[in-house]
Order: structure tokens, then C-alpha cells, then sequence
């Protein structure tokens, strides 16, 4: 997993496609401020081999289990954590999370790609939305 606590890390990230809308991202979170960890939060790209116990662990929130009944998903009662899903251009997806008032942010880019985990796919595939625009 590539863990983004600074905009110019996004340099890392192979997928020319998900490089770019993390640097649009991060230039929208920011809006024209210097970019500051503790204010605009960070992002992830999952990677190949990646487990989502290792993801849940570094963002600290259940990602295949509800926040508060802890009710996995699959089960009809099942509500997601993320406050947005979106898929973008059919590749992956972008699941955000915001976990504060101030609004500290946690970003987290998965791609249809073979090694990422088949239920947070199956997860995405479920509850994700089409992106209104990518670049």
C-alpha cells in the first residue's frame, strides 16, 4: 500500500490515471494553502497483495464492516463507512472518508486489478457510484 501524507509522493504512483486525480485531489483539498497533514488528511493506493486488515489498520476504520453495528458486509443490514465510493473510468475506484468536523480526510484509491482483495472489490462493486467527471 502507497500511504500519500504529502502531495509530492503521488510521483510514486505507477497507474498514470490515478496519479493524476490524486494530485487534482490534493490541489482541491488544499486550495491554494500549503498542504498541511493534520488539515487535509492524506490518501492511499491499495496495491497487489495488500490485505484489508493491513488498510483497516492504517486508517483505523472498518472498511468490510459497519462503523457502529460492526456488521459485515454481505449482510443485508450491512451499511457501508466511507462517505463517498466512486469509480472512475471503469479502473478503480475512490473511497473517502472524513473523519473529523474540521474535515481531515482519508482518501483511499483502489484499482480492478488482479491481486487486490476480491471482497473490497466486491465492496466497490456494490456500493460505488460513477464519478461525474475525471480528468
Amino acid at each position: 500500500m502507497l500511504v500519500l501524507r504529502d502531495p509530492g509522493l503521488a510521483s510514486h504512483i505507477a497507474n498514470p490515471d490515478i496519479r493524476a486525480l490524486v494530485e487534482q485531489r490534493f490541489r482541491q483539498v488544499c486550495a491554494g494553502e500549503p498542504y498541511d497533514y493534520d488539515r487535509h488528511g492524506y490518501m492511499i493506493v491499495v496495491e497487489p497483495g495488500d490485505t484489508v486488515d493491513a488498510l483497516e489498520q492504517e486508517i483505523n476504520l472498518p472498511i468490510l464492516h459497519s462503523l457502529f453495528e460492526g456488521i459485515h458486509f454481505g449482510d443485508p443490514d450491512h451499511t457501508p463507512s466511507f462517505e463517498i465510493l466512486e469509480e472512475h473510468h471503469g479502473l478503480f475506484y475512490e473511497m473517502l472518508f472524513i473523519t473529523s468536523d474540521a474535515g481531515f480526510s482519508i482518501t483511499v484509491w483502489i484499482p480492478k486489478a488482479q491481486g487486490i482483495p476480491a471482497d473490497l472489490l466486491a465492496l466497490c462493486a456494490q456500493f460505488a457510484t460513477p464519478a461525474l467527471s475525471t480528468p
